[in-house]
């Protein structure tokens, strides 16, 4: 198991760092106006000149990725060109209020698929396939549309739940999970379709193998020939598309976080955007693609305690 843990954290450690590397080269390469985007057109050369060099844009590319690389690695991602605010902060006031919503999602996806997975796959007949035509349709529904339909009916006609806004659960926890609920709904309804045919498929799959029947032929209880042996061996790919579930669930938020006016990472990431605001960009592409790291490697972690046959593999 130590081998195992070891492979996929070198692995993990490479994969950060060549994207951290093509980011960075892609996002730079495209710097050159950058000092008069935020001089104005009446800057003069010299303090266009003396702009860039303030900001490191007059060195070779390669010679600014490892600065940044360096400072990276201390825990500076950098200075906002347009708010000079630092970015690890700009990102750590941020990263709870996106992270609050995501995990939430997440759990609630976990539990209502996994329950209409298994019953889908177990109960099978009409209930099967009013599950699956569920599943459809909420996977085909885009959730931009989703939040609006749930702010009118939610918000605007019933009055119940707040539309728009935030507030931190040490503020008020009360306020802080009605702020959630429509955000988390409106990821939840498409994650939960996804994931809900992927269970079922794989909990299928399961049943239908030799060691199940046997254990039906020597006597033992469907009920633990399911919760104790077909669970334990479709975990896998059930872990596996949660942590996918968990990436899409991280990009949904961009679009979520901007329709609700929720100050987390998803509407830095667009406002930077909008402005050309590379560090802030790279620091946020640098916190999700760690944040998606850790994720799979406490997926992998999980899955080849539940199945050893992962850690042979």
């Amino acid at each position: 198991m130590i081998g195992f843990i070891g492979r996929r954290l070198i692995a993990c450690a490479v994969l950060v760092v060549v994207i951290a590397g093509i980011t960075f080269l892609l996002a730079f390469s495209a710097t050159s106006n950058v000092a008069r985007n935020l001089l104005g057109e009446n800057a003069t050369p010299d303090q266009l000149a003396a702009k860039d060099a303030e900001l490191g844009l007059d060195k070779p590319l390669l010679a600014q990725l490892g600065t940044w690389a360096q400072h990276a690695l201390q825990g500076d991602l950098g200075i906002s060109w347009f708010t000079n605010e630092p970015v690890a902060q700009a990102i750590a006031n941020r990263l709870p209020v996106t992270l609050s919503m995501v995990v939430l999602a997440v759990a609630l996806t976990a539990l209502i698929s996994v329950g209409l997975g298994v019953a889908a796959a177990v109960r099978g007949g009409w209930l099967d396939r009013v599950i699956q035509v569920l599943s459809v349709a909420g996977f085909a529904l885009p959730n931009f549309w989703v939040a609006l339909v749930l702010v009118v009916f939610f918000s605007v006609t019933l009055g119940v739940l707040p539309a728009t806004g935030y507030v931190p659960l040490s503020e008020s926890p009360g306020s802080w999970a009605a702020a959630l609920v429509l955000p988390v709904a409106s990821l939840v309804i498409g994650s939960t379709a996804s994931a809900a045919q992927q269970v079922r498929g794989a909990v299928i799959d399961v049943l239908r193998q030799d060691f199940v029947r046997t254990l039906r032929a020597r006597g033992i209880s469907p009920r633990s020939v399911l919760f104790r042996h077909a669970l334990r061996n479709a975990a896998s790919p059930a872990l596996t598309v949660l942590s996918l579930q968990f990436i899409a669930l991280l990009g949904g938020a961009v679009v979520i976080e901007k329709v609700f006016a929720i100050p987390g990472l998803g509407t830095l990431t667009i406002n930077a955007a909008l402005q050309g605001d590379v560090p802030v960009l790279m620091g946020v592409v640098v916190t999700l693609v760690v944040l998606v790291v850790i994720v799979n490697l406490v997926i992998d972690i999980v899955s080849g305690w539940v199945n050893p046959k992962v850690r042979v593999q």
